[in-house]
């Protein structure tokens, strides 16, 4: 059986995981700040791991990442939702610190220019997947955007998300070292 891993499980934490939250009201299976680096967890335990809108408000993206890496096995799926950077949303919430482009992964990926240029850490991910408001709606202008700007992710960031700007990223990462 697989082992998940919910970080900032909140209210909502996924069936059969194992749910970190800082807040004890929601009841996860560990109370834990995860602004507090190292995690008390195990290393290589989670096959699964779920940061769902948790990423952008932790002040330490790459200390996170290196977490993420050390407790997650090799080989192991990293679902990360965030805010997109030129949502509305991105900076309505006083309590987020970041939000994340179609590249912002690529820093942690061995595949990316970014990850060997700037070697910000060694905990490495392949970025098997970036889309654009996978979870909000597949009608009207917004889900057109979405699909567009899915297909054409670097094209639309870079000439159209100011005009029609989209509001979530799901990225999906493999732990490959």
């Amino acid at each position: 059986m697989a082992r998940i891993l919910d970080l900032g499980c909140g209210v909502n934490k996924r069936a059969g995981a194992f749910g970190v939250d800082a807040n004890a009201s929601v009841n996860p299976d560990l109370v834990h700040d995860l602004n507090c680096i190292p995690y008390p967890l195990e290393e290589s335990t989670f096959d699964e791991v779920y940061l769902d809108n948790v990423l952008e408000h932790l002040a330490d993206v790459v200390g996170t990442m290196r977490e993420v890496h050390r407790v997650a096995r090799k080989g192991a799926l990293v679902r990360i939702d965030v805010p997109y950077f030129r949502s509305r949303y991105a900076a309505i919430d006083p309590t987020h610190i970041h939000a994340f482009t179609v590249e912002s992964f690529g820093y942690f990926d061995p595949a990316h220019p970014f990850f060997e240029q700037y070697r910000y850490s060694d905990a490495a991910f392949e970025v098997e997947r970036v889309v654009l408001n996978e979870r909000l709606g597949t009608r009207g202008l917004r889900a057109k955007v979405a699909r567009y700007a899915n297909r054409n992710p670097l094209r639309y960031e870079a000439r159209l998300s100011h005009l029609l700007p989209l509001d979530e990223l799901t990225v999906y990462l493999r732990v490959i070292s």
